[in-house]
């Protein structure tokens, strides 16, 4: 249907105005059309962005589409436009889209028609559409169709005084399911009250306008927002008189409020739930501005009228650093009173406000913000994004600027001010063709925000007068609107991230939050002790975030790392041994366990670990847990998710059974109970185990009931919650083939999308993953063997964020990536590279919008990935890879093979050894302990003390026989040795080792006292020095070589030697001395006979004396007050006093083989078979050594003489 219309335009055929009497067919909704204009269409006469064509509705309309054409028969059209909206034809509002783009696409020739619907129905009256780019090779055209139904609501205006609109709701008997207030409000004011709502007892909920933030109070006993607790905030610049949408809705025990396109949701705070006192009456008070609601009984109180007569309120926007507002001087400025009012707002910190010139003193006046404060800081914090008024003024060489009037302050300053009609003032910046601009440089930040209510000596300044060139000059400003944007409302700052904002960005201040990234989006944290166990941690207190980028805060738990298993610990407030003492005036004991993680912590532990468990100890004496079988039991325990359920079943039982751990084992007290408490015995019984049941736990509380009688006794433990296992690190599958992959639902990443996983591969490159939309998409691909790339499209154009490595990715080992894509930037990691980040433009478009499904692999026509993925996450939730793995051909659940990667950790010649999820390091053959072989076995050693470590059972040599059995004994016949050990004494000389063997041959380690230094000695059948000054070294390794074998070992001693073999007197009086300090990491080729006697009694070992495992043996500070000698592996000696000796890392080792006799003669030793004499050749006398060699008794087996050299 066509519709009457008129048009007018001003004599530059710049601005052009339409009024339109539309109407609208049975079938149709209201159709508007701006038909040709002489040669069909509208074509302005100068073709630039300040051109825009204006029309009026004649009412206010529901407006839902618009579209464009080019201009009939022509070159020109459109190729992008801005909306602006109004509902008086002045305070235009610029129309965005969802992702804050205010651009629409236009046309690509004259004649096709492109339609735009709005996402959002807009209601106005006045529809404004400015031209920004249009064909190069024609000029601005346009044809314009728009789309839209009559609107028609009530209105009710108040005058912010204690003007309201009372509603009295009817009595009902309870809450209904839900409940909805709603209503749309405008102004220009930036506090007040909006909406009162009274039910019973005095409690109320009060919606205030506080700073242009709507505010939700609830109330009590009292009646306005003072007091009240502040239920939550949302909303910005409200107050911009601009409709806003307010929805109050009751859902169950959650209240939700709706401003705009926002929503939060809070939980009603629990006095306001009363189930059994049903809400009565409740008294709805509005006011402070125009509204329109529907709600019955209502009645009006103060000056409410039903009509909206809105002031005219002109504001100009400064865009960028291009903008300025130059306006003439005034022709009463000659009579030296001057008088210049604004108010701004913006949300920069700095910026210049105005600029005039001095002439007859050659200088310039500034006016200006710098860090939030105005020039000679008269004002503090301006970068609000409230209004704020400004006034300066010129009287008698007196100068006067005051901010804020009552609210904020005045300054004075004596100075000369000579302004007449000639002179001119800037707002903003200035204009760089000026002669004032060519004088001086402008040493100030351009102002970036909104100016309105200008007036100079009191005359309110005409902008639309500027608008059409009739009145001063102005540059890259937008007139009769105020275009500031809240980018902090809502916040992208996730996770408590502090949002700030200048004109054109938004920063996210992440300190002290757990999370990294321009959004606060992803966890600095692992998810899990697993994951920090695999970068090499120890044992310890880490902040776990079990969901990463979720919702769930990171928590501090204990992680224990042992040899087997990596065990989160998580304490609650009394792990101890509780005696409950009867009681004949109360039949029932409750305990309450508060734990250290909250809630939601509590059940994703629970749910991602492989095996969770909890000791549950029950201590009685004629203390029963149950009556009977049938019968309601005396005591149980809560556990599980939430408030927990009821348990009767016992540590170690079956859970839903009355039962105990010792009925499995059909070993209770009394075989006709299940329980050992049960039998009621008047002594102290118990009944222990372990709860593995991951639904019941954790346990929250225990009922003890059986305590009231005469001669009741009770004790309970409930330990900590331990658990062990990360089922989402070990998440992986294989892909055997470039054409396999897995496919899973849609990833939902529209504003914030992290994705993070380890790989492994031998190829080079390949798809990780991807999904696509119809324009969108998101992919993660090896592009080759040294390089990740990154790419996505939210339709601004695709983009790549690239890392490239030093090091091949494809060498069969895991490696891990992590992506973020926000509204900000996008990021790539991978393993300890520097990461790459690319930022996104300020005003492109923000969501990603996919629709296919998510490809771990590819489906479409490229490469895709041959090799392992594992613990795959997308927004902190793992995608279960192993599970869809065993449903799809090509690609295989699990992927072994991780000591290549994490085989490292292993120390102290720890051995790697595969498992299914995961690795382990065997310390067997170390004489280190712990999760990576890096804990030191140690012992506190008394002269008493003495471990022996029996390799053989002793053999009874034939006298008859001329050979050695060396084939029996093959694999103690050693031809080198590898000694290592740490200790700490203050004994010398002392003996630290001694081996022998069943030819009574022997080897000795000791230390020495040579006057005020030690020294190590060492002895092989003879005495052998090897070190001075041992204080002054670090480490030491040590060769000696020999022609000959160490047979037939027999034993190994630490300690007291109560036996010595072999030794001569002087040697065996210093073997009975024993050792009197701290031995640790003992280590005899692959023997560890400290470890074995601590950790392993089942070995063969003899150990006189209590032994007990101590931390001697760790690394500390050297302690200058100790009178002691201390000799570590790890670590480097510090200086000490001559009291204190340190000696860090002795390692000895001898290799025995059949090599020439070298240079240097140390000792011989001639020893002679049976029935054979040989002269002994005796070693020299030594002077620092208080033990000479002697010759051993001539009963002494030998095998032949032996020569030693260094």
């Amino acid at each position: 249907p066509s519709a009457p219309w008129s048009w007018s335009h001003n004599k530059n055929n710049t601005h052009t105005k339409f009024t339109l009497t539309a109407y609208t067919h049975y079938y149709n909704p209201l159709f508007v059309f701006v038909p040709c204009a002489g040669a069909g269409g509208w074509s302005p006469l100068v073709s630039d962005r300040y051109q825009w064509l204006e029309v009026d509705l004649g009412r206010r309309t529901q407006i839902t589409a618009v579209a464009t054409q080019g201009r009939y028969g022509s070159s020109d059209w459109l190729t992008a436009y801005l909306l602006m909206f109004s509902d008086t034809g002045h305070n235009w509002r610029q129309h965005r889209q969802e992702d804050s783009l205010g651009a629409f696409p236009g046309n690509s020739n004259a004649d096709t028609v492109v339609q735009y619907k709005l996402e959002q129905p807009v209601i106005a009256r006045f529809l404004r559409l400015i031209p920004l780019d249009w064909n190069p090779s024609g000029r601005i055209g346009l044809r314009l169709e728009i789309y839209g139904c009559r609107y028609t609501s009530s209105v009710a205006s108040f005058d912010g005084s204690r003007s309201s609109l009372v509603y009295r709701l009817s009595v009902r008997a309870s809450w209904t399911v839900m409940e909805t207030i709603s209503l749309k409000f405008k102004t220009l004011k930036n506090s007040g009250t909006l909406l009162h709502a009274e039910g019973q007892q005095d409690h109320s909920l009060t919606l205030v306008l506080e700073k242009g933030k709507l505010l939700l109070y609830h109330l009590q006993g009292v009646s306005s927002s003072s007091g009240g607790q502040l239920l939550v905030s949302l909303g910005s610049l409200l107050d911009d008189q601009h409709w806003h949408h307010v929805k109050l809705e009751r859902l169950s025990t959650h209240l939700n409020l709706t401003v705009d396109k926002n929503t939060l949701q809070v939980q009603i705070p629990a006095d306001l739930i009363k189930p059994s006192q049903p809400l009565q009456s409740m008294n709805i008070h509005v006011s402070q501005s125009f509204l329109s609601l529907s709600l019955p009984s209502s009645c009006s109180q103060g000056n409410v009228t039903f009509s909206c007569a809105e002031p005219v309120s002109v504001a100009v926007t400064f865009t960028d650093s291009h903008s300025f507002l130059q306006l003439p001087g005034l022709t009463s400025w000659s009579t030296g009173l001057v008088s210049v009012t604004l108010q701004f707002r913006t949300w920069n910190k700095g910026g210049l406000l105005l600029t005039f010139g001095l002439p007859q003193q050659d200088g310039t006046v500034f006016l200006y913000l710098s860090q939030a404060r105005l020039r000679l800081q008269i004002s503090s914090g301006l970068n609000d994004g409230q209004w704020h008024y400004v006034e300066l003024s010129f009287k008698n060489d007196h100068l006067s600027i005051t901010v804020d009037k009552d609210e904020g302050a005045t300054a004075h300053i004596s100075i000369s001010v000579p302004l007449t009609s000639d002179s001119q003032l800037f707002f903003g910046g200035k204009n760089t063709f000026t002669e004032i601009a060519q004088k001086c440089k402008n040493p100030f930040n351009t102002f970036q925000g909104c100016m309105r209510l200008l007036n100079l000596d009191d005359q309110t300044v005409d902008l639309i007068k500027v608008q059409q060139r009739l009145l001063g000059n102005y540059s890259h400003l937008q007139i009769d609107m105020c275009g500031i944007i809240d980018r902090c409302s809502p916040s992208h700052c996730e996770h408590g991230g502090i949002c700030t904002q200048s004109w054109s960005t938004f920063h996210c201040n992440c300190s002290n939050s757990g999370y990294r990234g321009a959004t606060c989006h992803s966890s600095i944290y692992e998810q899990s002790c697993e994951a920090y166990k695999h970068k090499g941690n120890m044992s310890g207190h880490y902040y776990i975030d079990v969901d990463g980028s979720g919702p769930i805060k990171p928590q501090l738990i204990y992680c224990n790392m042992t040899e087997d298993k990596t065990w989160m610990v998580i304490q609650h407030n009394n792990t101890e041994l509780t005696r409950v003492q009867s009681s004949a005036e109360r039949n029932q004991h409750f305990a309450y366990f508060d734990y250290s993680s909250e809630e939601e912590q509590l059940v994703a532990v629970i749910s991602q670990s492989e095996h969770c468990e909890q000791e549950l100890s029950y201590h009685c004496r004629k203390s029963r847990l149950s009556n009977t079988l049938e019968g309601a039991p005396f005591s149980w325990w809560v556990g599980g998710a939430g408030p927990g359920q009821s348990q009767t079943s016992w540590g170690g039982a079956l859970t839903g059974t009355q039962q105990c751990g010792c009925s499995l084992q059909d070993s209770c007290l009394d075989p006709s109970h299940d329980c050992n408490c049960d039998a009621d015995y008047d002594q102290w019984t118990e009944d222990s185990g372990l709860l593995t049941h991951k639904e019941t736990l954790p346990v929250r509380s225990l009922v003890l009931g059986d305590i009231h009688r005469p001669g009741s006794e009770a004790a309970y433990r409930v330990g900590p919650l331990r658990c062990h296992g990360d089922k989402n690190f070990w998440n992986a599958a294989f892909f055997d083939k470039e054409t396999s992959y897995l496919h899973f639902p849609t990833f939902q990443g529209e504003l914030n999308a992290d994705i993070s996983f380890l790989f492994k591969t031998t190829s080079s490159s390949g798809v990780f993953l991807e999904n696509l939309g119809i324009k969108d998409f998101i992919r993660i691909e090896l592009s080759s063997s040294m390089e990740v790339v990154f790419s996505f499209d939210v339709g601004n154009g695709p983009l790549d964020v690239r890392v490239k490595t030093s090091l091949p990715l494809n060498d069969s080992r895991w490696h891990r990536v992590q992506a973020e894509r926000n509204v900000k930037e996008a990021s790539l990691r991978v393993d300890n590279f520097p990461a790459a980040t690319h930022e996104a433009p300020t005003d492109g478009l923000m969501h990603l919008q996919l629709n296919s499904q998510l490809f771990i692999g590819t489906a479409s026509r490229q490469k895709g990935f041959l090799g392992c993925i594992r613990s795959l996450q997308l927004n902190g939730i793992t995608l279960d890879l192993e599970k869809r793995a065993k449903i799809t051909p090509g690609v295989l659940p699990g992927c072994p093979g991780h000591c290549s990667s994490y085989g490292s950790l292993c120390q102290n010649e720890g051995r790697c050894e595969e498992k299914a999820n995961g690795f382990s390091c065997d310390c067997g053959q170390s004489a280190y302990t712990g999760a990576f072989c890096h804990k030191e076995v140690s012992a506190t050693f008394k002269s008493t003390t003495s471990i022996t470590y029996i390799l053989k059972e002793p053999f009874e040599l034939s006298r008859n026989s001329s050979g050695l059995p060396s084939s029996i004994y093959s694999d103690i016949t050693l031809r080198g040795e590898n000694i290592s050990l740490s200790f700490s004494t203050n004994q010398s000389p002392a003996l630290l080792l001694y081996v022998s063997s069943f030819y009574r041959e022997y080897l000795i380690l000791l230390i020495n006292k040579n006057g005020e230094d030690s020294q190590i000695a060492f002895s092989l059948g003879c005495l052998l020095l090897i070190n001075d000054c041992i204080d002054q070294n670090a480490r030491e390794d040590l060769n000696l070589t020999s022609d000959v074998e160490f047979n037939s070992i027999k034993s190994l001693i630490l300690g007291r030697v109560e036996e010595p073999d072999g030794l001569d007197a002087e040697m065996a009086e210093l073997a009975s001395l024993g050792f009197t300090g701290c031995l640790s990491g003992v280590h005899f080729n692959s023997i560890s006979p400290l470890k074995a006697a601590l950790l392993h009694p089942d070995s063969p070992v003899i150990v006189t004396s209590p032994l007990v495992q101590s931390s001697c043996g760790s690394s500390s500070p050297a302690n200058t007050y100790a009178a002691e000698t201390t000799h570590s592996l790890s670590g480097t000696g510090s200086k000490v006093s001559l009291c204190m000796l340190r000696v860090i890392a002795v390692v000895i080792f001898v290799t025995l083989s059949a090599l020439a006799v070298m240079a240097r003669f140390i000792c011989s030793r001639k020893e002679t078979y049976r029935n054979q004499e040989v002269k002994a050749a005796q070693p020299e006398d030594s002077n620092e050594f208080p033990f000479s060699g002697q010759p051993d008794s001539p009963s002494a087996p030998s095998e032949n003489q032996k020569e030693y050299f260094i």
